[in-house]
Protein backbone atom coordinates (compact mmCIF):
# COMPACT_ATOMS: atom_id res chain seq x y z
CA UNK A 1 0.00 0.00 0.00
CA UNK A 2 1.45 3.31 -0.83
CA UNK A 3 2.42 5.34 2.59
CA UNK A 4 0.46 8.42 3.65
CA UNK A 5 0.95 12.34 2.83
CA UNK A 6 3.49 12.08 6.08
CA UNK A 7 6.47 12.12 3.27
CA UNK A 8 5.05 15.33 1.60
CA UNK A 9 7.57 18.00 1.01
CA UNK A 10 6.79 20.70 3.13
CA UNK A 11 6.10 23.07 -0.13
CA UNK A 12 2.41 21.83 -1.99
CA UNK A 13 0.86 23.81 -4.61
CA UNK A 14 -2.88 24.19 -2.76
CA UNK A 15 -5.68 23.88 -5.30
CA UNK A 16 -6.93 27.22 -7.43
CA UNK A 17 -10.29 26.67 -7.81
CA UNK A 18 -11.25 30.61 -8.42
CA UNK A 19 -8.90 30.60 -11.19
CA UNK A 20 -11.34 28.08 -13.00
CA UNK A 21 -14.06 29.46 -12.11
CA UNK A 22 -13.36 32.45 -13.67
CA UNK A 23 -12.07 30.96 -16.52
CA UNK A 24 -15.29 29.04 -16.94
CA UNK A 25 -17.74 31.59 -16.25
CA UNK A 26 -16.05 33.85 -19.16
CA UNK A 27 -15.73 30.59 -21.33
CA UNK A 28 -18.52 31.00 -23.43
CA UNK A 29 -16.09 33.65 -25.21
CA UNK A 30 -13.91 30.77 -26.18
CA UNK A 31 -16.21 28.42 -27.23
CA UNK A 32 -16.59 28.87 -30.63
CA UNK A 33 -12.53 28.35 -31.04
CA UNK A 34 -12.30 24.63 -33.12
CA UNK A 35 -12.76 21.70 -30.66
CA UNK A 36 -13.39 23.90 -27.67
CA UNK A 37 -15.95 22.79 -25.82
CA UNK A 38 -14.04 19.35 -25.71
CA UNK A 39 -11.18 20.50 -24.79
CA UNK A 40 -12.95 21.97 -21.90
CA UNK A 41 -14.88 19.25 -20.96
CA UNK A 42 -10.91 17.35 -20.78
CA UNK A 43 -9.96 20.61 -18.90
CA UNK A 44 -12.52 20.13 -16.24
CA UNK A 45 -11.25 16.63 -15.40
CA UNK A 46 -7.77 17.52 -15.41
CA UNK A 47 -8.93 20.00 -12.73
CA UNK A 48 -10.46 17.14 -11.07
CA UNK A 49 -7.13 14.76 -10.32
CA UNK A 50 -5.44 17.77 -9.71
CA UNK A 51 -7.36 19.36 -6.76
CA UNK A 52 -8.37 22.47 -8.03
CA UNK A 53 -12.00 22.29 -8.97
CA UNK A 54 -12.97 22.26 -5.54
CA UNK A 55 -11.78 24.19 -2.04
CA UNK A 56 -10.05 21.28 0.59
CA UNK A 57 -11.89 21.16 3.86
CA UNK A 58 -8.92 21.09 6.83
CA UNK A 59 -12.09 19.28 8.54
CA UNK A 60 -12.07 16.57 6.07
CA UNK A 61 -10.85 13.32 6.92
CA UNK A 62 -7.60 12.64 5.60
CA UNK A 63 -7.35 10.83 2.34
CA UNK A 64 -4.43 8.52 3.94
CA UNK A 65 -7.04 7.09 6.65
CA UNK A 66 -9.66 6.89 4.15
CA UNK A 67 -6.92 4.29 2.06
CA UNK A 68 -6.44 2.39 5.42
CA UNK A 69 -10.08 1.82 5.58
CA UNK A 70 -9.95 0.59 2.14
CA UNK A 71 -7.37 -1.89 2.47
CA UNK A 72 -9.49 -4.98 4.42
CA UNK A 73 -12.37 -4.13 2.56
CA UNK A 74 -10.40 -4.36 -1.11
CA UNK A 75 -8.92 -7.64 -0.12
CA UNK A 76 -12.23 -9.11 0.84
CA UNK A 77 -13.61 -8.49 -2.34
CA UNK A 78 -10.41 -9.74 -3.48
CA UNK A 79 -11.30 -12.89 -1.78
CA UNK A 80 -14.83 -13.19 -2.78
CA UNK A 81 -14.65 -12.69 -5.97
CA UNK A 82 -11.73 -14.63 -6.78
CA UNK A 83 -9.96 -11.65 -8.06
CA UNK A 84 -5.86 -11.26 -8.14
CA UNK A 85 -3.63 -8.53 -6.81
CA UNK A 86 -0.56 -6.75 -7.33
CA UNK A 87 2.38 -8.10 -5.40
CA UNK A 88 3.43 -4.72 -5.02
CA UNK A 89 2.42 -1.86 -5.05
CA UNK A 90 4.24 0.76 -3.58
CA UNK A 91 4.04 4.19 -4.76
CA UNK A 92 6.24 6.82 -3.57
CA UNK A 93 4.80 10.24 -2.59
CA UNK A 94 7.78 12.58 -3.08
CA UNK A 95 7.27 15.32 -5.90
CA UNK A 96 9.64 14.15 -8.23
CA UNK A 97 8.04 10.44 -8.09
CA UNK A 98 4.41 11.21 -9.18
CA UNK A 99 2.66 12.45 -12.29
CA UNK A 100 1.89 15.76 -10.97
CA UNK A 101 1.45 17.69 -7.29
CA UNK A 102 -1.71 17.33 -5.05
CA UNK A 103 -3.10 19.06 -2.25
CA UNK A 104 -1.54 17.91 1.10
CA UNK A 105 -4.41 16.25 2.16
CA UNK A 106 -4.76 14.10 -1.11
CA UNK A 107 -2.67 10.54 -1.42
CA UNK A 108 -1.26 8.73 -4.22
CA UNK A 109 -1.67 5.24 -4.50
CA UNK A 110 -2.40 2.76 -7.54
CA UNK A 111 -6.08 1.61 -8.39
CA UNK A 112 -5.21 -2.05 -7.17
CA UNK A 113 -5.15 -0.59 -3.54
CA UNK A 114 -8.78 0.74 -3.80
CA UNK A 115 -10.56 -1.64 -6.25
CA UNK A 116 -10.74 -5.25 -7.42
CA UNK A 117 -9.82 -5.79 -11.15
CA UNK A 118 -10.71 -7.97 -13.04
CA UNK A 119 -11.00 -9.44 -17.24
CA UNK A 120 -14.57 -10.83 -18.37
CA UNK A 121 -14.25 -13.90 -20.57
CA UNK A 122 -16.27 -15.64 -23.32
CA UNK A 123 -18.09 -18.80 -23.31
CA UNK A 124 -17.12 -19.96 -27.00
CA UNK A 125 -18.53 -20.73 -29.41
CA UNK A 126 -20.58 -17.71 -28.11
CA UNK A 127 -23.44 -18.16 -30.41
CA UNK A 128 -24.07 -21.87 -28.75
CA UNK A 129 -24.60 -20.01 -25.43
CA UNK A 130 -27.15 -17.09 -26.39
CA UNK A 131 -30.53 -17.39 -25.66
CA UNK A 132 -34.32 -15.57 -25.49
CA UNK A 133 -35.10 -17.08 -22.61
CA UNK A 134 -36.20 -15.24 -19.93
CA UNK A 135 -34.09 -16.26 -17.28
CA UNK A 136 -30.93 -15.67 -19.26
CA UNK A 137 -28.53 -13.54 -18.17
CA UNK A 138 -27.58 -10.27 -19.62
CA UNK A 139 -24.55 -10.52 -22.40
CA UNK A 140 -23.30 -7.11 -22.24
CA UNK A 141 -20.93 -6.53 -24.70
CA UNK A 142 -19.17 -3.20 -26.11
CA UNK A 143 -22.14 -2.49 -28.64
CA UNK A 144 -24.32 -2.05 -24.92
CA UNK A 145 -22.58 1.19 -24.08
CA UNK A 146 -23.07 4.89 -25.36
CA UNK A 147 -20.12 6.71 -26.00
CA UNK A 148 -20.75 10.05 -23.53
CA UNK A 149 -23.22 8.14 -21.23
CA UNK A 150 -22.10 7.35 -17.95
CA UNK A 151 -24.59 4.11 -17.55
CA UNK A 152 -25.10 1.01 -18.98
CA UNK A 153 -28.92 0.01 -18.60
CA UNK A 154 -29.51 -3.06 -21.32
CA UNK A 155 -28.28 -5.41 -23.04
CA UNK A 156 -29.34 -6.75 -26.71
CA UNK A 157 -28.61 -10.06 -25.78
CA UNK A 158 -28.88 -12.71 -23.10
CA UNK A 159 -26.58 -15.69 -22.24
CA UNK A 160 -27.61 -19.37 -20.97
CA UNK A 161 -27.17 -19.63 -17.31
CA UNK A 162 -24.60 -22.44 -17.70
CA UNK A 163 -22.07 -19.85 -19.92
CA UNK A 164 -21.51 -17.99 -16.34
CA UNK A 165 -18.69 -20.51 -15.38
CA UNK A 166 -16.94 -19.19 -18.64
CA UNK A 167 -17.44 -15.21 -18.13
CA UNK A 168 -17.94 -13.29 -15.01
CA UNK A 169 -20.48 -12.17 -13.30
CA UNK A 170 -20.86 -8.32 -12.87
CA UNK A 171 -23.51 -6.57 -10.67
CA UNK A 172 -24.93 -2.94 -10.43
CA UNK A 173 -22.92 -0.19 -9.56
CA UNK A 174 -19.73 -2.36 -10.57
CA UNK A 175 -17.56 0.08 -12.96
CA UNK A 176 -16.22 -2.03 -16.20
CA UNK A 177 -13.25 -0.34 -18.29
CA UNK A 178 -13.14 -1.05 -22.08
CA UNK A 179 -9.84 -3.52 -22.45
CA UNK A 180 -8.95 -3.55 -26.17
CA UNK A 181 -9.55 -1.65 -29.52
CA UNK A 182 -10.97 1.21 -28.16
CA UNK A 183 -9.97 0.84 -25.44
CA UNK A 184 -9.98 2.98 -21.49
CA UNK A 185 -13.66 3.66 -21.95
CA UNK A 186 -15.68 3.40 -18.39
CA UNK A 187 -18.96 2.50 -17.32
CA UNK A 188 -21.01 2.32 -14.53
CA UNK A 189 -23.55 -0.63 -14.56
CA UNK A 190 -27.66 -0.36 -13.53
CA UNK A 191 -27.79 -3.96 -14.37
CA UNK A 192 -26.24 -7.26 -13.55
CA UNK A 193 -24.78 -9.65 -16.36
CA UNK A 194 -21.72 -10.79 -17.74
CA UNK A 195 -19.05 -9.70 -19.36
CA UNK A 196 -16.94 -11.09 -21.96
CA UNK A 197 -12.99 -10.83 -22.61
CA UNK A 198 -13.24 -7.04 -24.06
CA UNK A 199 -13.52 -5.70 -20.67
CA UNK A 200 -11.90 -5.41 -17.13
CA UNK A 201 -14.79 -4.70 -14.34
CA UNK A 202 -13.45 -2.76 -11.44
CA UNK A 203 -15.47 -3.39 -8.28
CA UNK A 204 -14.78 -0.82 -5.34
CA UNK A 205 -16.01 -1.17 -1.66
CA UNK A 206 -19.49 0.31 -0.98
CA UNK A 207 -19.83 3.48 1.13
CA UNK A 208 -16.08 4.12 0.93
CA UNK A 209 -15.32 5.46 -2.33
CA UNK A 210 -17.63 7.98 -4.73
CA UNK A 211 -18.62 5.94 -8.15
CA UNK A 212 -18.17 8.91 -10.67
CA UNK A 213 -15.17 10.39 -9.02
CA UNK A 214 -13.19 6.82 -10.25
CA UNK A 215 -15.41 7.24 -13.44
CA UNK A 216 -14.03 10.57 -14.21
CA UNK A 217 -10.90 9.96 -13.26
CA UNK A 218 -10.58 6.85 -15.63
CA UNK A 219 -11.87 9.41 -18.14
CA UNK A 220 -9.40 11.94 -17.57
CA UNK A 221 -5.98 13.05 -19.71
CA UNK A 222 -3.74 11.23 -16.77
CA UNK A 223 -5.34 7.83 -17.01
CA UNK A 224 -5.84 7.87 -20.63
CA UNK A 225 -2.50 9.07 -21.34
CA UNK A 226 -1.03 6.27 -19.11
CA UNK A 227 -3.19 3.61 -20.45
CA UNK A 228 -2.19 4.52 -23.88
CA UNK A 229 1.55 4.49 -22.76
CA UNK A 230 1.01 1.09 -21.34
CA UNK A 231 -0.68 -0.53 -24.72
CA UNK A 232 1.90 1.46 -26.87
CA UNK A 233 3.90 -0.73 -29.34
CA UNK A 234 1.65 -3.58 -29.98
CA UNK A 235 0.36 -5.17 -32.75
CA UNK A 236 -3.48 -4.46 -31.41
CA UNK A 237 -3.59 -2.41 -28.44
CA UNK A 238 -5.11 -3.52 -25.68
CA UNK A 239 -4.86 -3.26 -21.69
CA UNK A 240 -4.87 -6.25 -19.62
CA UNK A 241 -5.59 -6.55 -15.81
CA UNK A 242 -2.13 -5.64 -14.70
CA UNK A 243 -1.38 -2.61 -16.33
CA UNK A 244 -5.02 -0.98 -15.15
CA UNK A 245 -4.15 -1.94 -11.59
CA UNK A 246 -0.72 -0.27 -11.90
CA UNK A 247 -2.57 3.27 -12.69
CA UNK A 248 -1.67 5.56 -9.90
CA UNK A 249 -4.81 7.25 -8.30
CA UNK A 250 -4.93 10.88 -6.59
CA UNK A 251 -6.64 10.24 -3.81
CA UNK A 252 -9.12 12.93 -2.39
CA UNK A 253 -10.90 12.64 1.27
CA UNK A 254 -14.43 10.91 0.58
CA UNK A 255 -15.79 14.37 1.06
CA UNK A 256 -14.02 16.33 -1.31
CA UNK A 257 -15.11 13.33 -4.02
CA UNK A 258 -18.40 13.60 -3.64
CA UNK A 259 -17.85 17.96 -3.31
CA UNK A 260 -16.02 16.85 -6.81
CA UNK A 261 -18.81 14.88 -8.48
CA UNK A 262 -21.22 17.43 -7.65
CA UNK A 263 -18.89 20.44 -9.23
CA UNK A 264 -18.29 18.20 -12.28
CA UNK A 265 -21.89 17.32 -12.85
CA UNK A 266 -22.61 21.20 -12.62
CA UNK A 267 -19.96 21.85 -14.98
CA UNK A 268 -21.06 19.24 -17.41
CA UNK A 269 -24.06 20.88 -17.61
CA UNK A 270 -22.78 23.90 -18.49
CA UNK A 271 -20.60 22.51 -21.60
CA UNK A 272 -23.61 21.06 -22.80
CA UNK A 273 -25.63 24.49 -22.76
CA UNK A 274 -22.75 25.92 -24.52
CA UNK A 275 -22.86 23.00 -26.86
CA UNK A 276 -26.49 23.37 -27.70
CA UNK A 277 -25.96 27.13 -28.03
CA UNK A 278 -23.28 26.33 -30.62
CA UNK A 279 -25.11 24.09 -32.90
CA UNK A 280 -28.27 26.66 -32.86
CA UNK A 281 -25.84 29.20 -33.79
CA UNK A 282 -24.24 27.00 -36.73
CA UNK A 283 -27.38 26.04 -37.61
CA UNK A 284 -29.09 29.78 -38.03
CA UNK A 285 -26.09 30.77 -40.08
CA UNK A 286 -26.29 27.70 -42.12
CA UNK A 287 -29.80 28.56 -43.04
CA UNK A 288 -28.84 31.65 -43.57
CA UNK A 289 -25.99 30.77 -45.52
CA UNK A 290 -28.08 28.08 -47.54
CA UNK A 291 -31.07 30.54 -48.20
CA UNK A 292 -28.71 33.27 -49.28
CA UNK A 293 -26.96 30.42 -51.60
CA UNK A 294 -30.34 29.28 -53.09
CA UNK A 295 -31.51 32.39 -53.74
CA UNK A 296 -28.67 33.22 -56.24
CA UNK A 297 -28.80 30.19 -57.84
CA UNK A 298 -32.80 30.31 -57.93
CA UNK A 299 -33.78 30.16 -61.71
CA UNK A 300 -35.27 33.47 -63.28
CA UNK A 301 -35.70 36.03 -60.07
CA UNK A 302 -35.58 38.91 -62.62
CA UNK A 303 -32.39 41.22 -62.59
CA UNK A 304 -33.05 43.49 -59.68
CA UNK A 305 -34.38 41.03 -57.24
CA UNK A 306 -31.11 38.98 -58.39
CA UNK A 307 -28.86 42.08 -57.84
CA UNK A 308 -30.25 42.81 -54.22
CA UNK A 309 -29.61 39.17 -53.46
CA UNK A 310 -26.27 39.32 -54.38
CA UNK A 311 -25.44 42.43 -52.83
CA UNK A 312 -26.37 41.21 -49.74
CA UNK A 313 -24.56 37.75 -50.35
CA UNK A 314 -21.20 39.70 -51.40
CA UNK A 315 -21.80 42.02 -48.81
CA UNK A 316 -22.29 39.71 -45.97
CA UNK A 317 -19.40 36.94 -47.05
CA UNK A 318 -17.19 37.14 -44.08
CA UNK A 319 -19.66 36.72 -41.20
CA UNK A 320 -21.88 34.01 -43.49
CA UNK A 321 -18.69 31.94 -44.08
CA UNK A 322 -17.31 30.52 -41.04
CA UNK A 323 -16.48 26.74 -42.30
CA UNK A 324 -14.80 25.84 -45.19
CA UNK A 325 -17.49 23.67 -46.46
CA UNK A 326 -19.69 26.84 -46.61
CA UNK A 327 -16.73 28.49 -48.35
CA UNK A 328 -16.91 25.56 -50.52
CA UNK A 329 -20.28 26.28 -51.31
CA UNK A 330 -19.91 29.83 -51.71
CA UNK A 331 -17.08 28.95 -54.53
CA UNK A 332 -19.56 26.54 -56.14
CA UNK A 333 -22.43 29.58 -56.41
CA UNK A 334 -20.04 31.43 -58.22
CA UNK A 335 -19.08 29.05 -61.05
CA UNK A 336 -22.87 28.42 -61.28
CA UNK A 337 -23.66 32.57 -61.70
CA UNK A 338 -20.95 32.44 -64.05
CA UNK A 339 -22.02 29.35 -66.53
CA UNK A 340 -25.46 31.01 -66.58
CA UNK A 341 -24.69 34.32 -67.38
CA UNK A 342 -25.47 36.28 -64.16
CA UNK A 343 -21.83 36.81 -63.13
CA UNK A 344 -21.12 39.57 -65.49
CA UNK A 345 -23.63 41.82 -67.72
CA UNK A 346 -23.86 41.09 -71.42
CA UNK A 347 -23.05 43.93 -73.74
CA UNK A 348 -25.15 43.84 -76.61
CA UNK A 349 -21.95 45.02 -79.25
CA UNK A 350 -20.09 41.41 -78.52
CA UNK A 351 -19.92 39.28 -81.29
CA UNK A 352 -22.45 36.52 -80.52
CA UNK A 353 -21.18 33.22 -79.89
CA UNK A 354 -22.39 31.58 -83.23
CA UNK A 355 -19.68 33.71 -84.80
CA UNK A 356 -16.94 31.94 -82.14
CA UNK A 357 -18.45 28.71 -83.13
CA UNK A 358 -18.13 28.92 -86.78
CA UNK A 359 -14.19 30.05 -86.39
CA UNK A 360 -13.83 26.85 -84.30
CA UNK A 361 -15.82 24.67 -86.66
CA UNK A 362 -13.48 26.21 -89.59
CA UNK A 363 -9.89 25.21 -87.60
CA UNK A 364 -11.63 22.12 -86.48
CA UNK A 365 -11.92 21.19 -89.90
CA UNK A 366 -8.31 22.07 -90.92
CA UNK A 367 -6.90 20.25 -88.40
CA UNK A 368 -9.04 17.28 -89.63
CA UNK A 369 -8.06 17.50 -93.17
CA UNK A 370 -4.42 17.86 -92.18
CA UNK A 371 -4.25 14.79 -90.14
CA UNK A 372 -3.35 16.81 -86.77
CA UNK A 373 -6.73 15.04 -85.24
CA UNK A 374 -9.20 12.42 -85.58
CA UNK A 375 -12.95 13.13 -87.05
CA UNK A 376 -15.16 12.73 -84.19
CA UNK A 377 -18.41 11.27 -85.05
CA UNK A 378 -21.43 13.86 -85.81
CA UNK A 379 -22.90 15.34 -82.67
CA UNK A 380 -26.11 16.91 -81.74
CA UNK A 381 -27.97 18.04 -78.90
CA UNK A 382 -29.84 15.33 -77.88
CA UNK A 383 -30.28 16.61 -74.20
CA UNK A 384 -32.46 19.45 -73.01
CA UNK A 385 -30.99 22.27 -72.13
CA UNK A 386 -30.53 22.46 -68.04
CA UNK A 387 -31.62 26.08 -67.80
CA UNK A 388 -31.96 29.22 -69.92
CA UNK A 389 -29.02 31.10 -71.21
CA UNK A 390 -29.00 35.32 -72.58
CA UNK A 391 -29.75 35.06 -76.38
CA UNK A 392 -26.25 36.18 -77.10
CA UNK A 393 -24.98 32.74 -75.48
CA UNK A 394 -25.27 29.36 -77.67
CA UNK A 395 -25.91 25.77 -75.90
CA UNK A 396 -23.13 23.25 -77.93
CA UNK A 397 -22.10 19.68 -77.52
CA UNK A 398 -18.48 20.26 -75.36
CA UNK A 399 -17.02 17.35 -78.60
CA UNK A 400 -17.89 20.04 -80.91
CA UNK A 401 -15.50 23.18 -79.64
CA UNK A 402 -12.58 20.47 -78.36
CA UNK A 403 -10.50 18.05 -79.21
CA UNK A 404 -10.63 14.39 -76.95
CA UNK A 405 -7.41 12.55 -76.65
CA UNK A 406 -6.95 9.49 -75.09
CA UNK A 407 -3.82 8.31 -72.99
CA UNK A 408 -1.43 5.86 -73.84
CA UNK A 409 -2.57 2.32 -72.99
CA UNK A 410 1.06 0.63 -73.23
CA UNK A 411 2.61 -0.70 -69.62
CA UNK A 412 6.00 -0.35 -71.07
CA UNK A 413 6.52 2.65 -68.92
CA UNK A 414 7.79 4.50 -66.91
CA UNK A 415 11.71 4.07 -67.08
CA UNK A 416 13.82 5.12 -64.55
CA UNK A 417 17.50 5.93 -63.83
CA UNK A 418 19.70 8.83 -65.61
CA UNK A 419 16.50 8.86 -67.93
CA UNK A 420 15.20 11.82 -65.08
CA UNK A 421 17.52 13.91 -66.56
CA UNK A 422 16.74 13.72 -70.22
CA UNK A 423 13.71 12.19 -70.68
CA UNK A 424 9.60 13.31 -72.04
CA UNK A 425 7.92 12.98 -67.90
CA UNK A 426 5.12 10.79 -67.57
CA UNK A 427 1.54 12.06 -66.05
CA UNK A 428 -0.84 10.05 -63.88
CA UNK A 429 -3.63 10.66 -61.47
CA UNK A 430 -1.48 11.78 -58.55
CA UNK A 431 -0.27 14.35 -60.59
CA UNK A 432 -3.54 16.15 -61.02
CA UNK A 433 -4.92 18.16 -58.52
CA UNK A 434 -6.55 21.28 -56.89
CA UNK A 435 -7.27 22.30 -60.71
CA UNK A 436 -3.58 21.93 -61.70
CA UNK A 437 -1.07 19.44 -63.05
CA UNK A 438 1.58 18.91 -60.64
CA UNK A 439 5.39 18.11 -61.55
CA UNK A 440 6.58 16.44 -58.84
CA UNK A 441 6.57 12.69 -58.52
CA UNK A 442 7.04 12.60 -61.74
CA UNK A 443 8.45 9.04 -63.85
CA UNK A 444 10.27 9.31 -67.36
CA UNK A 445 10.08 7.75 -70.99
CA UNK A 446 12.71 8.13 -73.14
CA UNK A 447 12.78 10.55 -76.15
CA UNK A 448 12.41 7.56 -78.25
CA UNK A 449 10.07 5.97 -76.86
CA UNK A 450 7.79 9.22 -76.75
CA UNK A 451 8.16 9.69 -80.61
CA UNK A 452 6.59 5.91 -80.67
CA UNK A 453 3.43 6.49 -79.00
CA UNK A 454 0.36 7.46 -80.69
CA UNK A 455 -1.76 9.14 -78.16
CA UNK A 456 -1.50 10.79 -74.86
CA UNK A 457 1.13 13.80 -75.99
CA UNK A 458 0.42 17.08 -73.95
CA UNK A 459 0.66 20.22 -75.15
CA UNK A 460 0.38 23.72 -73.63
CA UNK A 461 -3.23 24.74 -71.83
CA UNK A 462 -4.43 20.92 -72.48
CA UNK A 463 -6.78 20.17 -69.66
CA UNK A 464 -6.52 17.06 -67.99
CA UNK A 465 -9.49 15.00 -66.40
CA UNK A 466 -9.55 11.25 -64.58
CA UNK A 467 -11.75 9.16 -66.36
CA UNK A 468 -11.32 6.01 -63.46
CA UNK A 469 -12.41 5.96 -59.73
CA UNK A 470 -12.31 9.81 -58.73
CA UNK A 471 -13.94 11.00 -62.11
CA UNK A 472 -13.62 14.34 -62.85
CA UNK A 473 -10.70 15.95 -61.06
CA UNK A 474 -9.21 18.54 -63.07
CA UNK A 475 -5.45 20.20 -63.94
CA UNK A 476 -4.50 22.42 -66.52
CA UNK A 477 -1.09 21.62 -68.19
CA UNK A 478 1.03 24.80 -68.34
CA UNK A 479 4.61 23.72 -70.29
CA UNK A 480 7.84 25.38 -68.27
CA UNK A 481 10.96 25.87 -69.81
CA UNK A 482 12.34 22.22 -68.60
CA UNK A 483 8.77 20.37 -69.43
CA UNK A 484 7.20 21.56 -72.61
CA UNK A 485 5.50 18.13 -73.26
CA UNK A 486 4.52 14.90 -71.47
CA UNK A 487 2.25 12.44 -72.00
CA UNK A 488 -0.65 10.28 -70.09
CA UNK A 489 -1.91 7.00 -69.74
CA UNK A 490 -5.44 5.77 -69.81
CA UNK A 491 -6.70 6.75 -66.50
CA UNK A 492 -6.55 10.56 -68.06
CA UNK A 493 -8.06 12.28 -71.00
CA UNK A 494 -7.00 15.12 -73.02
CA UNK A 495 -9.47 18.19 -73.48
CA UNK A 496 -7.62 20.53 -75.99
CA UNK A 497 -9.32 23.76 -77.23
CA UNK A 498 -10.02 24.38 -80.91
CA UNK A 499 -9.79 28.13 -80.39
CA UNK A 500 -6.78 28.85 -77.33
CA UNK A 501 -9.09 31.71 -76.61
CA UNK A 502 -11.23 29.03 -74.75
CA UNK A 503 -9.45 27.86 -72.28
CA UNK A 504 -10.06 29.47 -69.30
CA UNK A 505 -13.80 29.67 -69.62
CA UNK A 506 -13.78 26.05 -70.70
CA UNK A 507 -12.03 25.39 -67.38
CA UNK A 508 -14.34 27.49 -65.30
CA UNK A 509 -17.27 25.38 -66.92
CA UNK A 510 -15.45 21.96 -65.56
CA UNK A 511 -14.94 23.39 -62.56
CA UNK A 512 -18.79 24.08 -62.30
CA UNK A 513 -21.52 21.45 -60.88
CA UNK A 514 -23.49 21.96 -64.15
CA UNK A 515 -20.27 20.18 -65.95
CA UNK A 516 -20.18 17.88 -62.89
CA UNK A 517 -23.86 16.64 -62.49
CA UNK A 518 -23.51 15.85 -66.22
CA UNK A 519 -20.28 13.53 -66.23
CA UNK A 520 -21.33 11.95 -63.23
CA UNK A 521 -24.76 11.01 -64.79
CA UNK A 522 -22.96 9.46 -67.95
CA UNK A 523 -20.32 7.84 -65.96
CA UNK A 524 -20.89 3.75 -65.87
CA UNK A 525 -19.86 1.38 -63.17
CA UNK A 526 -21.10 1.34 -59.53
CA UNK A 527 -18.43 -0.11 -57.98
CA UNK A 528 -15.22 1.70 -60.35
CA UNK A 529 -16.68 4.97 -62.07
CA UNK A 530 -15.74 5.30 -65.26
CA UNK A 531 -15.98 8.24 -68.05
CA UNK A 532 -15.00 7.54 -71.41
CA UNK A 533 -14.33 10.06 -74.26
CA UNK A 534 -17.11 9.42 -75.79
CA UNK A 535 -19.40 10.25 -73.58
CA UNK A 536 -17.74 13.31 -71.96
CA UNK A 537 -18.39 14.98 -75.75
CA UNK A 538 -21.67 14.68 -75.12
CA UNK A 539 -21.50 17.19 -72.50
CA UNK A 540 -23.36 20.22 -72.96
CA UNK A 541 -21.40 23.75 -72.49
CA UNK A 542 -23.51 27.06 -72.60
CA UNK A 543 -21.06 29.09 -74.69
CA UNK A 544 -21.04 33.04 -74.15
CA UNK A 545 -19.73 35.24 -76.94
CA UNK A 546 -15.60 35.61 -76.42
CA UNK A 547 -15.72 39.15 -75.09
CA UNK A 548 -17.93 37.92 -72.27
CA UNK A 549 -15.96 34.95 -71.56
CA UNK A 550 -12.58 37.21 -70.81
CA UNK A 551 -14.93 39.28 -68.44
CA UNK A 552 -16.38 35.95 -66.54
CA UNK A 553 -12.99 34.64 -66.44
CA UNK A 554 -11.70 38.47 -64.67
CA UNK A 555 -14.29 38.29 -62.05
CA UNK A 556 -14.50 34.45 -61.32
CA UNK A 557 -10.52 34.81 -60.53
CA UNK A 558 -11.23 38.05 -58.67
CA UNK A 559 -13.85 36.62 -56.54
CA UNK A 560 -12.06 32.85 -55.78
CA UNK A 561 -9.26 35.15 -54.81
CA UNK A 562 -12.23 36.69 -52.05
CA UNK A 563 -12.62 33.12 -50.91
CA UNK A 564 -8.71 32.53 -50.72
CA UNK A 565 -8.76 35.08 -48.33
CA UNK A 566 -11.89 33.97 -46.24
CA UNK A 567 -10.42 30.58 -46.28
CA UNK A 568 -6.88 31.76 -45.08
CA UNK A 569 -8.46 34.17 -42.21
CA UNK A 570 -10.93 31.37 -41.08
CA UNK A 571 -8.05 28.89 -40.61
CA UNK A 572 -5.76 31.84 -38.90
CA UNK A 573 -8.50 32.46 -36.68
CA UNK A 574 -9.26 29.06 -36.05
CA UNK A 575 -5.84 28.15 -35.15
CA UNK A 576 -5.48 31.68 -32.76
CA UNK A 577 -8.60 31.01 -30.96
CA UNK A 578 -7.15 27.32 -30.41
CA UNK A 579 -3.96 28.63 -29.44
CA UNK A 580 -5.74 31.33 -26.99
CA UNK A 581 -7.72 28.57 -25.59
CA UNK A 582 -4.72 26.58 -24.75
CA UNK A 583 -2.81 29.64 -23.12
CA UNK A 584 -6.01 30.25 -21.42
CA UNK A 585 -6.45 26.51 -19.86
CA UNK A 586 -2.91 26.06 -19.71
CA UNK A 587 -2.34 28.90 -16.98
CA UNK A 588 -5.50 28.11 -15.06
CA UNK A 589 -4.62 24.60 -14.76
CA UNK A 590 -0.75 25.43 -13.92
CA UNK A 591 -1.48 28.09 -11.58
CA UNK A 592 -1.28 27.60 -8.05
CA UNK A 593 -0.54 29.45 -4.73
CA UNK A 594 2.21 28.32 -2.40
CA UNK A 595 1.59 27.16 0.84
CA UNK A 596 3.34 25.69 4.06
Amino acid sequence: MAPSNDHCPPHRIAASPMNAEHLLTHFDRLADAPDAIPRLRRFILDLTVRGKLVEQDPEDELAGELLKKIAPEKQRLVAEGKFKSLDTTELDNEAEHVPFTIPANWVWCRLDDIAAIARGGSPRPIKAYLTDDKDGINWIKIGDSDRGSIYINETKEKIRPDGLKKSRMVFPNDLILSNSMSFGYPYILNIQGCIHDGWLVIRTPDGLLDKLFLYNLLLSSHSRNTFSNAAAGAVVQNLNADKVRQLPVPLPPLAEQHRIVAKVDELMAVCDRLETARKEREATRDRLVTASLARLNASDPGPAVFQNHAAFALNNLTPLTTRPDQIKALRQTILNLAVRGKLVEQDPEDEPAGELLRRVAAEKKRLVEAGEIRKLRMLSLTDEAPFDIPPSWEWRALGEIVHLENGDRSKNYPSGGDIKTMGIPFFNTKNVSDYAVKFDQLDFITEEKFKSLRSGKMKDLDILITLRGSVGKLGLFQATEQFTTGFINAQLLIVRNIECSLVRFCLTFMKSQVFLNQIFARSSGSTTPQLSASQLAEVLIPLPPLAEQRRIVAQVDELMVVCDRLEAGLAAGEKTRGRLVEAVLHETLATGRPEV
